[in-house]
């Protein structure tokens, strides 16, 4: 496990209820797991609103832990019992703190600073930049064209392949298909359109599309992307090669 200290005010609301409050949280790492998490000092949380768990949770998930752990947590608030939304990890550099859930529906808000932070804590290492171009970008899949461009915005961000965000008149909204699948990012915002490629392995919810994204890439807004990972994409006449990612596997992929 890696562990980096923070300056950051974090704090953490279940309702109206301060759950967490600490400028001495700790950002750990699990193993082989790209995206950090906060370990808290047992005075900055409300520890009087745990109770143990009745039994350990069973089953994985895309939230941490994942490792072990020494104690289960219930916080009890506003008429709420929340299983297993905090915890104590068995290993000796964040042993003597309290994690606490990101998960959906545990916490209801989280603050770094005095601005909301969605999905997970931001990564003091990551970096994301959307840049104007005029590549050539075409898109497509099963011998299907799906998007032809000359003025994409590149979107990079550290540990994940460069993104190609094309113009809606330049995507063939025709022959894709709109879903329900939503999906959140700490550093972009919330992507609230999806489309697939009805009849083609891999083509569910293979683009998505930012309406209002963070400022940092405002320049991405309204804009379509596709997974690299599944799709086929050229850009100025160079094929591309399929990126390997952790959204290269279909379960990692974000679903509502």
């Amino acid at each position: 496990m890696r562990t980096e200290p923070t300056d950051k005010w974090i704090r953490g609301y279940v309702g109206t209820t301060l759950l967490v409050d600490s400028k001495d949280a700790l950002l750990f790492w699990e193993q082989l797991r790209p995206v950090p998490a906060y370990a808290f000092p047992r005075a900055d949380v409300r520890t009087d609103l745990l109770q143990p768990s009745a039994t350990p949770r069973s089953g994985r998930s895309h939230y941490p832990p994942h490792g072990p752990v020494s104690a289960w947590y219930d916080v009890v608030t506003e008429g709420r019992v929340i299983e297993h939304a905090a915890w104590v990890r068995d290993d000796p550099k964040i042993s003597d703190r309290i994690v606490l859930s990101w998960e959906p529906g545990v916490i209801d808000r989280w603050l770094e600073e005095d601005e909301e932070v969605i999905v997970h804590p931001r990564d003091p290492h990551a970096r994301v930049e959307a840049l104007a171009s005029s590549r050539h970008v075409r898109v497509s899949l099963g011998g299907t064209v799906l998007a032809d461009s000359h003025s994409p915005v590149l979107l990079f961000e550290t540990g994940l392949p460069t993104r190609y965000y094309l113009p809606r008149e330049d995507v063939r909204l025709d022959v894709l298909t709109p879903t329900t699948n939503r999906s959140a990012c700490p550093y972009k915002g919330f992507a609230e359109e999806y489309w697939s490629l009805p009849g083609v392995e891999e083509g569910d919810n293979v683009a998505w599309s930012y309406a209002a994204p963070f400022r940092a890439v405002e320049r991405i807004a309204g804009r379509i992307a596709f997974y690299n990972e599944v799709v086929d994409i050229t850009v100025d006449g160079a094929e591309q090669i399929r990126p390997r990612s952790p959204f290269s596997t279909a379960a990692n992929r974000p679903t509502s």
